[in-house]
Parts: C-alpha cells; structure tokens; sequence
C-alpha cells in the first residue's frame, strides 16, 4: 500500500474504502460502495479490496465489527481512520483551491 501515513496523499482507493466504512460494511458493500460513487470509473477485485482491508485494519484505520463468527466480516473506520480521512479532505480542498486560482474555476 502506497499510502503516506504522516503528510502524503492518501490512494484514491484507500481514501474511498475510508469513506465506505463510516458505517459498517462487508467486502461486497465496500466494491459496491466505490462503485457507485464512482459511477463506474472506479471497480475493485476481491483480491485487491481485501488485500487493501487488512493493510487499512494493520495501520489501526479501520476494525472488524460485530460478531467475529459471523459468515461475512464487517469493518468500520476507527477515530486514527477517521483523522487520516479528514488529512485527506483538507489536502484535497488546499489542491482543489489553488488548482482553481491558476486555472480558473469556471473555464
């Protein structure tokens, strides 16, 4: 996972499955999730999700939820998630404002 933990942008994926979890979802509702809020430009494999899930719940970011023995796991964002999701919000307002300075918001 290339993701910086202290000051560097996070993935666009990571940044989604982020968001995604602010509530409780399994694997399939988190492809689901980036999937339509992404209108389609943006599919994730299972192999990819659940390699990226386990990074995400080493780092502390997320953690399973509800019952350990239930047939589908569940995850959802921590509070260090959450911060890191919020770091990510303000660095994309900062490049969003100076990315319309020098270009112009409305060409």
């Amino acid at each position: 996972m290339r993701d910086a933990v202290t000051g560097g942008a996070l993935t666009e994926v990571t940044f989604y499955i982020l968001l995604s979890l602010f509530e409780p979802r399994h694997g399939y509702a988190v492809m689901q999730f980036i999937e339509s809020e992404t209108a389609g430009r943006l599919t994730l494999g299972a192999g990819t999700l659940y390699g990226a899930l386990k990074a995400l719940e080493e780092r502390g970011w997320i953690e399973r939820h509800g019952n350990e023995h239930d047939r589908k796991k569940e995850f959802v964002i921590t509070d260090a998630g959450i911060a890191v999701a919020q770091s990510e919000l303000h660095r994309l307002r900062a490049l969003t404002l100076t990315a319309e300075r020098i270009i112009g918001g409305g060409k």
